[in-house]
């Protein structure tokens, strides 16, 4: 077995026992590199079928190919894709830039309370029709409690904190001073009553190993990751207005390894591009302490 055989089978070992733990479960898909790998590693766990739905949280934010290429893949992969949002601040206008709202406090908003309302079932949400490929009123109002969610520890500084079972309490709060070791692939999955489960499977893999397995599987990635002539293209993809290209001419997956292994990007964090990292100190992991991807 290569490095990348080794990733694959410990990120399938970890959803099946995921799937296997956790009764009430769901899978995030932001529709970016990470959640898309994730999504075929789930897919290859359970040979062809995702047997527990996805969840996408909509900010009304997102570049416009991001969500045809969304529903595209939800109809031809035949997923049980779940759309949440937050209703009431999209129809107030509380958004960044044109509200009064910074942009963390927009992610709080959009991101941080449309997961967790979504998550409880307590917030009307939509579901994809595989005939029609529009999103639909979705009658279920099921609770989820185990969360499965593409993160890597490379990625940005409070994701390596992270257990691959990682607990929040009921309201997807999360305390970084209580986690449970994690050693010699011993995992902890036995929790409280109440607990919420986040479970990362990409947890050990690093950007070179993401774009090396999708140039090895051949996975269907959103090209706004290319440069489409213009010199620029998007490392790390978010909502439009807090999002920004970086100066790169690869064109394809092969010339994206080829950058990362010739350390084009050694002292560029992946996520650069990405506004609301920079909003103050600790920005990310304060929103992730309440409940953020």
């Amino acid at each position: 077995m290569d490095h990348l055989d080794k990733l694959e089978a410990q990120s399938v070992h970890i959803l099946r026992e995921s799937y296997r733990e956790f009764k009430s479960l769901v899978m995030l898909w932001s529709i970016g590199k990470d959640s898309t790998v994730l999504l075929w590693l789930a897919r290859k766990a359970f040979f062809g079928h995702v047997p527990f739905p996805l969840m996408h949280v909509d900010t009304h934010s997102k570049i416009p190919a991001m969500i045809e290429y969304r529903n595209r893949l939800a109809v031809e992969f035949k997923l049980d894709l779940i759309v949440g949002e937050n209703a009431a601040a999209l129809a107030a206008g509380e958004t960044f830039p044109n509200g009064k709202l910074t942009r963390i406090d927009c992610c709080r908003k959009l991101k941080s309370e449309a997961l967790k309302h979504t998550l409880s079932g307590e917030w009307p949400r939509l579901r994809i029709d595989h005939t029609t490929g529009a999103l639909v009123p979705d009658r279920s109002r099921e609770a989820f409690t185990g969360v499965i969610v593409g993160a890597r520890a490379d990625e940005e500084g409070s994701r390596s904190k992270e257990r691959y079972f990682s607990p929040r309490d009921k309201q997807s709060d999360w305390d970084v001073g209580d986690q449970p070791p994690e050693l010699w692939n011993q995992y902890k999955t036995d929790f409280a009553p109440g607990t919420h489960v986040r479970v990362h499977p990409l947890l050990d893999w690093t950007e070179l190993n993401i774009w090396e397995y999708i140039h090895r599987e051949k996975i269907p990635i959103i090209d706004l990751y290319f440069d489409q002539g213009d010199g620029k293209r998007y490392r790390s993809l978010g909502c439009y207005p807090c999002t920004s290209p970086v100066n790169s001419t690869a064109r394809n997956v092969a010339e994206i390894i080829t950058e990362l292994k010739t350390g084009k990007f050694a002292n560029i964090a992946e996520r650069s591009g990405r506004e609301q990292d920079k909003e103050d100190g600790g920005g990310l992991e304060t929103l992730r302490r309440e409940g953020y991807m």
